[in-house]
């Protein structure tokens, strides 16, 4: 098994790195979500080590749930309350083992979009 899991945030409003975002990573085992990974960009958007290692990594489904809420209100992009994006949840399977999985994030304060990147 070779396989890892990255992700990139971009602040696609201010046209920079996501800095300073949370970042939960859960397996989901039938009904429950169990959390395997907790982290936070770094001045480039990314995590500073894979989100799951190649040690960890392992076919199933997952949910990335970025804090997207905390990351507007700290860089003054929240806008009124309720916030319109704030829990961000991001759910995926990995099939292959041996694949470098990568589920970036494009965020605004009232939309996003991601997709598999490489």
């Amino acid at each position: 098994m070779s396989g890892f899991l990255t992700t990139h945030v971009l602040d696609t409003a201010r046209g920079l790195p996501a800095q300073g975002l949370q970042i939960t990573l859960y397996a989901l085992e039938g009904t429950a979500r169990v959390e395997i990974a907790r982290m936070v960009t770094n001045d480039d958007g990314r995590t500073d080590s894979p989100i799951l290692p190649q040690a960890r990594f392992a076919t199933g489904q997952y949910e990335l749930v970025f804090a997207a809420g905390d990351y507007l209100r700290a860089t003054g992009q929240a806008g009124g309350a309720p916030l319109f994006l704030d829990e961000i949840p991001i759910r995926f399977g990995i099939n292959d083992a041996n694949s470098h999985y990568h589920v970036p994030l494009l965020l605004s304060p009232y939309g996003f979009s991601t997709y598999r990147g490489s």
